[in-house]
């Protein structure tokens, strides 16, 4: 899991890239990360703020400084350059870079790099072993290939949304951008596939990802479900489509989930409640009668629940072999023993904030440890003079003519 050596240029921004390229960032792959003049969009996303908020009013540009979780959450270990593709200069300036990169990956919507000579057609005619990964919200090919995507969309646009929810009630947005998410991954494993190619080839190759495949993908058996039966899913708020119990349940003081996997553990829940003979009603006795009468079986459940505390009911179950966790909210979640021993939480000295408190990389072996995300600008005159090999002369006529932005000379705040 050492990825020293290869050079990643990020020509992308908000989240799927920006995530795809912080995977590879913490195996240790050098990223560079190219920013318009007004940097990130995702620099400006909040409140919260750990330095660098934008302040005034109206004001909707955010600061050089700013520090948004958004932004710090999927930009760890960055080379932050900041180059205004817009100008000849700065267009010839990353194209540069991209000649001297392994792998490019950027989230235009489809073809409008081929404006600035950028476009991985253009790229790889010149540097055949060039790895390069376009994600959009459609892919490159189809109707549908040069609209932009955007995870709330396409949420709703995959199905998603429309089985997310309590029954009876309105669709759901998950609270974080999943489909984002999983397209960034799905793109830093198909950037390694290409890379293990070319090593074998000598060829580099485009990886063309969309939301909407992943999407669809990552619903893994609820599609497959749907196209056996050409049935909808249902919303079923944190139930399970084809096991039953597998949901939360509310107990005198909160809720907690029971997640019981097979007929062996749901006898032992009878067990726990009380009603050994449920292992051996017909309605309840295997799973796939359970599911079929999962109102009568989950409403008798939850009224057993109801009468005690979260905390007997986990023990109890937990004691009894059966899955049970209570439900937990995120600064529960991090204040776990468990995170604390893995060592999930870390404070990281930003440039700009000083210590703050982060998230680890979830990779356990050959990550490196955890490090700031960078001041925008912050890296490219060290950058450009290294890979292009540019004198400070140089850089100073590209910041003079607007192609190249600089950050303050010191962090502020």
């Amino acid at each position: 899991m050492d990825l020293r050596g290869l050079v990643v240029l990020d020509l992308s921004r908000i989240l799927a890239g920006p995530y795809a390229t912080q995977l590879l960032a913490d195996l240790g792959a050098t990223v560079w990360k190219v920013e318009p003049p007004r940097g990130d969009d995702t620099r400006g996303w909040g409140p919260p703020f750990a330095a660098g908020a934008p302040t005034g009013p109206g004001s909707g540009e955010p600061p050089p400084e700013s520090r948004s979780a958004y932004f710090l959450s999927v930009n760890r270990h960055k080379r932050s350059l900041c180059i205004d593709l817009k100008h000849p200069r700065g267009a010839a300036l990353v194209r540069r870079l991209a000649l001297r990169s392994d792998v490019v990956v950027d989230n235009f919507k489809t073809g409008d790099l081929a404006r600035f000579g950028l476009d991985p057609e253009t790229l790889r005619s010149e540097r055949p072993d060039l790895v390069t990964c376009s994600i959009t919200g459609f892919g490159q090919t189809g109707p549908r290939a040069r609209e932009p995507g955007y995870d709330a969309a396409l949420q709703a646009l995959s199905g998603v949304m429309a089985a997310t929810g309590e029954p009876g009630g309105p669709p759901v947005k998950l609270p974080v951008a999943w489909i984002d998410v999983l397209t960034g991954l799905h793109a830093a494993v198909a950037v390694l596939a290409a890379l293990r190619a070319r090593d074998a080839t000598g060829r580099g190759r485009h990886v063309d990802l969309s939301l909407l495949d992943v999407a669809l993908a990552s619903l893994v058996n609820q599609v497959q479900a749907t196209l056996l039966t050409d049935e909808p899913p249902r919303r079923l708020g944190s139930a399970h489509p084809h096991i039953v119990p597998y949901q939360a349940f509310e107990a005198v003081d909160g809720a907690f989930v029971l997640a019981c996997g097979n007929d062996a553990q749901f006898a032992r829940v009878a067990e726990v409640v009380g009603e050994p003979a449920w292992s051996s009603d017909p309605r309840f006795a295997t799973n796939a009668a359970r599911v079929r009468h999962r109102e009568t079986l989950v409403a008798s459940l939850a009224e057993r629940f109801a009468r005690e505390a979260r905390a007997a009911w986990v023990e109890r179950l937990v004691a009894a072999g059966v899955p049970a966790t209570p439900v937990l909210t995120l600064p529960e979640a991090l204040a776990e023993p468990q995170v604390a021993a893995r060592g999930l939480v870390t404070t990281v000295v930003d440039p700009v904030a000083g210590p703050l408190r982060m998230l680890a990389s979830p990779f356990r072996d050959g990550a490196l440890p955890p490090g700031p995300a960078p001041r925008l600008g912050e890296h490219g005159r060290e950058v450009l003079r290294a890979a292009l090999g540019l004198a400070d002369a140089d850089v100073d006529d590209l910041v003079a003519c607007g192609a190249v932005v600089e950050p303050p000379a010191a962090p502020v705040g």
